[in-house]
């Protein structure tokens, strides 16, 4: 299925834009409450994580959109920007292997965001 939150959208694009790897965007608006989307990113240090994070976080800014709670930048191995309709994780690699929070919402449908991945 295709994303329709314009929100998820431009998170995405901030994500793709500065290179994240393997993003990945969850529905999860059957399972709970506590979000609609979940958002899962990798970068490749911590600077990058950071900097993936800052810039999630500058593009929505700017359209008055700010995170409600914002967890484990200073470490930069994963960090959570929580949204209303979506929570961001961007995780270092070996965090996110551990974790492997695909696995635990595996019942969540994988949303189809190939319409807004940009050209390398």
């Amino acid at each position: 299925m295709a994303c329709e939150n314009e929100t998820v959208k431009k998170i995405f694009r901030a994500l793709d834009s500065k290179k994240a790897k393997d993003i990945m965007v969850l529905d999860i608006s059957t399972l709970t409450t506590m979000a609609d989307y979940f958002i899962i990113a990798t970068g490749g240090s911590d600077r990058q994580v950071k900097a993936l994070c800052d810039h999630v976080e500058e593009t929505l800014a700017k359209e008055e959109i700010f995170p409600g709670n914002k967890e484990g930048y200073r470490t930069g191995e994963w960090v959570l920007l929580g949204y209303d309709e979506a929570i961001v994780h961007i995780f270092q690699s070996e965090p996110r292997e551990f974790y492997n929070l695909e696995r635990i919402w595996k019942d969540a449908a994988e949303v189809d965001m190939s319409a807004e991945k940009t050209e390398d």
